[in-house]
């Protein structure tokens, strides 16, 4: 039978195909992040509208409700560490989207020096190498909160791990 739900798309494609400023950023984006497809960056660009459309649906409300609300928003974004704990309503509007994608698994692993490439780091999340909290993850586009951000390693029963464990070994040897 399978699953009753509506499956829908979680992005939506440019405006118009063929605007030649756009089609850069994003070939640079690509590059930068080592993503798969263009798609990933609609993804996260899809994430950014809805947070940017929710805070500037509150900026125009005003009542208890509307301050919950606000409150709720901030802590979700601090969570994610896409901002800081003093920012406000306007900070949110100030996004971009590579601040959406620098909070992806796959960048987070490059830059915590567990994967020489962005794309190696790419293959070691899809291959099951790389743990959050001690959860194997094989998703690279998962967002990795403030808190998870120090538990990100490698799997226990991973090679990779045990190769790592040796070259630190040696190099302690030869410093020696």
């Amino acid at each position: 039978m399978g699953d009753p739900r509506r499956i829908r798309k979680k992005y939506s494609t440019p405006t118009h195909p063929w605007q030649a400023d756009r089609i850069q950023e994003e070939k640079k984006l690509l590059a930068e992040y080592g993503l798969k497809n263009k798609r990933e960056i609609w993804k996260a660009l899809a994430i950014l509208r809805g947070i940017r459309g929710q805070a500037r649906e509150l900026l125009g409300k005003r009542g208890e409700q509307a301050r919950r609300q606000e409150e709720l928003l901030m802590a979700r974004l601090r969570r994610l560490n896409l901002l800081k704990e003093d920012a406000s309503l306007d900070d949110v509007l100030a996004l971009t989207v590579r601040d959406i994608l620098d909070r992806r698994l796959q960048t987070l692993v490059y830059k915590k020096g567990l994967a020489s490439t962005i794309k190696q780091a790419r293959q070691f999340i899809v291959h099951g190498h790389i743990t959050v909290a001690g959860r194997k993850v094989t998703a690279p586009s998962y967002l990795v909160r403030a808190d998870e951000e120090d538990a990100i390693a490698y799997a226990e029963n991973s090679p990779i791990r045990n190769i790592q464990i040796v070259r630190k070994e040696e190099a302690k040897q030869e410093a020696a």
